[in-house]
């Protein structure tokens, strides 16, 4: 990539190659390492696109260039220019770019000095990730980060430059809003101009693309900043960045569709073929195969309802769940762990105590024949036999079980069967892409005792379960449809409420009264009465695709400057406190 006449230097360090051997060329970069081989001096010069070799030989430059090159130490800032040419043989190196040739400096000059820095700029360093972030603006020079930021960087673009080709017009949301309730708590900001009102930093722009579908901007969309007020994890942080989409005049058949084409060719740009159209799941078909509603289905160790099995089992606990309605007995078969010792199977209950279960039955078939668990004894030859051919088990798999609702069961095996595949290091291969689709419009919160949004409140329920909203609300479903990327929920949307009637009906199941639903959401409720098209959306986590896409665990490794677990930010030590001064301007003081 040819560097503009504007700037210092004419290629980057990641550039030259055996056609430019012969050339003038000017670079600039970091000194990465010096090598003084006793007269002979080689500097590896670094800048965000790679490295080249710079070579300094006394009988080819002056002395004040050789006298500057033995100064130079890690991390300078230099520029040199010189002559491309071959490495001598022998001197080659295949795993580097521009391992072929070398720069022979005639010139260079010191832009800065630098301390030493607290570590290595290399991939690989052992050193605390505090520490990479306290000294953030050197861990981005590391190789792998700034090729983290620049996959991000082309992926944003490419997916931008798919919606604009489809006629999506991106359009601003306001970052100073109005506290509305999506699922977090909000980041407030105070109000100087009018004492005791805050603004809210948004969760999303949720409501705001509702508005401008009602405005009939017809296709939108915004890389969009939001803010969330939660406990943080590897893959969550207080502000993170989503691709916001909202179209009218559509059913939901469109709006996937037009999705999958978006992401489908913005993958491409970056190198990830995405087959389309994807494989749809419903909810339930997700919880009952795979465990979760976001499944990785690359790892295998499918869910069995092997409840039938134990009808008549001599094991109490099977067979009272047997014959109980709406309770299961689930399995999955993790293959090779059956060779376990055990009390390292033994070990596993604590694991799924961690998902709800109260107590772990286990079957480990051997790969001698026999057969070691702690409910053998209770189990007839026909309930092993048909137990073994229902989940297909070898010699050497470990069948593990789970008893309860239909729900529970589901979420304990699906808790330990990733649980089962990272401890097994199963192979992922390439990248896993589907759909789940039709979520339950409403869930139980035990926490309040009230119905909570599955997805979120301006949800539209399924047509044929609108009557059953006040009877029996958790048997209706909804136009809802989540993006799954290797077993992580990368995006999510559905259609939206475009009715103001409904749209009171669904808010006073989630407890809201007339008043409330009028104070946080009159604005949307009178735009509701204005002709408002049908609509539907989604949302994709720019952070969570980038990390996946670049093989990483953590969405930290792809953003520029993030936070802590706590929230922290630990170069610029953010929040921190302020003055006195600051809080009477806002008429606020802390009770601390």
């Amino acid at each position: 990539m040819a560097i503009d006449s504007h700037s210092m230097h004419t290629h980057t360090c990641g550039e030259l190659r055996a056609d430019n051997i012969g050339q003038t060329v000017t670079l600039t970069g970091w000194v990465r390492a010096r090598r003084d081989f006793g007269g002979l001096i080689f500097i590896d010069l670094r800048d965000r696109e790679g490295l080249t070799q710079v070579f300094f030989d006394p009988d080819l430059c002056s002395p004040e260039v050789f006298a500057a090159a033995e100064t130079v130490r890690p991390e300078w800032p230099i520029l040199v220019e010189g002559e491309v040419r071959h490495r001598i043989e022998g001197q080659t190196n295949p795993n580097l770019a521009t391992g072929e040739i070398e720069l022979l400096c005639t010139r260079v000059e010191v832009l800065n000095s630098s301390k030493t820095p607290p570590f290595q700029i290399e991939d690989h360093i052992e050193t605390s990730e505090d520490l990479r972030l306290k000294y953030r603006y050197l861990d981005i020079r590391r190789p792998k980060m700034m090729s983290n930021l620049k996959l991000r960087s082309d992926f944003t673009f490419a997916i931008r430059q798919a919606l604009h080709d489809r006629a999506f017009m991106e359009v601003e949301t306001p970052a100073l809003f109005k506290s509305t309730p999506e699922g977090a708590r909000d980041f407030l900001v105070p109000s100087r101009t009018q004492p005791g009102h805050f603004y809210a930093l948004p969760q999303s722009p949720q409501l705001l693309k509702q508005l401008l579908m009602v405005g009939g901007v017809e296709r939108y969309y915004q890389v969009a900043k939001c803010f969330r007020d939660e406990d943080l994890r590897a893959d969550r942080q207080p502000e993170f960045t989503q691709v916001d989409i909202e179209m009218s005049f559509v059913e939901q058949d469109d709006v996937m569709g037009a999705l999958e084409d978006v992401l489908s060719d913005a993958f491409a740009k970056v190198g990830v073929e995405m087959p389309t159209p994807l494989r749809r799941l419903s909810y339930w078909d997700a919880m009952d195969t795979y465990g979760i509603d976001k499944p990785d289905t690359r790892i295998g160790m499918e869910l069995h309802d092997v409840t039938s099995i134990f009808a008549e089992s001599g094991f109490k606990l099977f067979a009272s769940a047997a014959n109980a309605e709406g309770q299961h007995i689930k399995a999955i078969c993790a293959p090779g762990a059956g060779v376990w010792g055990r009390s390292k199977i033994d070990k596993l209950a604590d694991v799924a105590a961690s998902f709800g279960a109260k107590g772990l039955a286990w079957v480990a078939f051997k790969e001698n024949g026999a057969v070691q668990s702690p409910i053998a004894k209770f189990l007839s030859d026909a309930e092993m036999d048909a137990l073994k051919a229902e989940m297909g088990a070898n010699p050497g798999d470990l069948i593990l079980f789970a008893v309860g609702g239909r729900l529970q069961t589901d979420e304990i095996l699906g808790g330990m069967r990733n649980h089962m595949a990272d401890v097994l290091e199963i192979p992922r291969e390439g990248h896993d892409f589907l759909w789940v689709v039709d979520f339950p419009l409403f869930h139980w919160d035990e926490e309040r005792q009230a119905y909570a949004a599955e997805h979120q409140p301006f949800t539209q329920p399924n047509e044929e379960d609108i009557d059953k909203l006040e009877t029996d609300p958790l048997a209706c479903g909804s136009h809802t449809y989540d993006f799954v990327m290797d077993g992580y929920e990368a995006g999510g949307g559905g259609m939206r409420i475009h009715n103001a009637e409904l749209q009171m009906r669904i808010l006073k199941l989630l407890g809201f009264t007339p008043e409330r639903a009028r104070a946080q959401f009159g604005f949307l409720m009178d735009a509701l009465e204005y002709g408002a098209p049908p609509m539907g959306g989604f949302a994709l986590g720019l952070d969570r695709v980038c990390m996946l896409l670049a093989g990483l665990d953590s969405i930290r490794d792809v953003m520029a400057f993030p936070k802590t677990s706590s929230g922290s930010d630990l170069m610029s030590e953010a929040p921190s406190e302020v003055t006195d001064a600051q809080l009477n301007e806002l008429s606020l003081r802390t009770t601390l």
